[in-house]
């Protein structure tokens, strides 16, 4: 199979949180021996061992309108929503920036894009089928009923963002409004990072949604040998936004009510931490090292995610793969991915957190156990080698 993937971004030096797995992904199905061509949306087009990459042709649009948007949230126009999110709570409406921004990006970058791929579908007729990852999808309205009518190729689109992404949420306040003026329905069909939010999409238009979880590649995230466990329990996460009840239980309140131990984080935007010590970055190796170090890791999803049936994140997998011992605030649907109690722990109440946190932290065998079956587990289910079998799978179906 070869597919022509128009990806969010190819540059891990941006604030695009799910680029890393995606390099993971694109890796994987050229490990199983799928051919791709990728092509960012924002940023550098970016070589690597397992793709091929394509020009961003609207990459001076891009940057102009990353620079725009960075200058206003500084001068404030970046508020947060003040309340978490609801799933089904009715659609959150467009402000007129975003309107217009919509509107901007249709006209002026749209069509660059569409010449972009009809361009390379012409010069390359033995590719399969077109991959639109995560870019914003009311900024491509039109194109992929074009893809299918002039090439006869199915056009699929991947939301790594569900349910945070629906219109039924306010979204991130660093997110795009992706789906008002979108039409799902010209898509082929939808992959979901999601279960619960994979029927939400079909609610929404689109042919057809099929789930498609996240992983971790093993190669990348895997136990690293450490002098020893200096690190009680560790955080590593960027900002509040739905989920600041848990940070300040797990975090905050924690390490105040056991001084014994070592809480530590490495995040920016966390709020009062008590007495959790902050880590520097460093580099990518140092946060797989810090993992390693801590006899505990936290996994604090936000309630956007938490809240609606399976939808997967990247942090679950990627502890799990280093044999981590994980800690979760409560997440529905966790157990599709890993046991409750065997292979890790979920907390239902901040108020349990302190006593689950000691109890953990006085039984080594116990709690090791915990981290080897999650690995174990990881390993046997959730790499992005699966992952990328099962999306090769589906497209199968529709390619046939």
């Amino acid at each position: 199979m070869k597919l022509l993937i128009v990806v969010s971004s190819l540059d891990l030096t941006q604030p695009f949180s799910a680029t890393p797995a995606w390099w993971q992904l694109m890796k994987a199905l050229y490990e199983i021996g799928v051919e791709v061509i990728a092509a960012p949306y924002q940023g550098p087009p970016i070589e690597s061992l397992w793709w091929r990459s394509a020009s961003n042709p609207a990459r001076l649009q891009g940057d102009t309108f990353q620079w725009a948007r960075n200058t206003m949230r500084k001068m404030g126009g970046g508020k947060q929503p003040a309340a978490t999110p609801t799933p089904g709570a009715g659609n959150s409406p467009e402000t007129r920036s975003e309107r217009a921004t919509r509107r901007a990006a249709r006209a002026l970058v749209a069509p660059l894009w569409s010449r972009h791929l009809d361009r390379i579908l012409t010069r390359e007729p033995d590719i399969d089928a077109v991959l639109l990852l995560t870019v914003p999808l009311n900024h491509f309205t039109g194109i992929p009923a074009e893809i299918q009518r002039k090439h006869g190729k199915p056009v699929f689109y991947y939301d790594g963002d569900v349910p945070a992404s629906l219109p039924s949420l306010h979204g991130f306040s660093s997110g795009f409004r992706i789906y008002q003026g979108a039409d799902p329905a010209e898509y082929t069909a939808f992959f979901s990072n999601s279960k619960g939010g994979a029927e939400m999409i079909q609610a929404l238009g689109a042919r057809a949604a099929h789930t498609l979880y996240y992983g971790v590649d093993p190669d990348v995230f895997s136990p690293v040998a450490v002098a020893a466990q200096d690190l009680d329990v560790f955080f590593y996460g960027h900002g509040r936004e739905y989920r600041g009840e848990w940070i300040d239980a797990l975090l905050r309140d924690a390490s105040l009510a056991l001084p014994e131990s070592r809480f530590a984080v490495r995040g920016t935007a966390l709020g009062d931490l008590g007495r959790t010590e902050r880590l520097p970055y460093l580099s990518f190796s140092k946060l797989r090292e810090y993992a390693c170090r801590s006899k505990l890791n936290l996994a604090i999803t936000r309630a956007a995610h938490a809240s609606v049936y399976a939808s997967s994140t990247s942090r679950p997998f990627e502890l799990a793969a280093m044999g981590a011992t994980m800690v979760a605030s409560p997440y529905l649907g966790i157990e599709e991915w890993f046991e409750p109690g065997k292979e890790v722990i979920v907390l239902q109440s901040p108020d349990e957190a302190v006593e689950r946190l000691r109890w953990l932290l006085a039984h080594d065998a116990e709690r090791r156990a915990i981290g080897e079956a999650a690995r174990k587990r990881a390993l046997a289910e959730h790499t992005f080698r699966h992952r990328a079998q099962e999306m090769v799978r589906v497209m199968g179906g529709y390619t046939t």
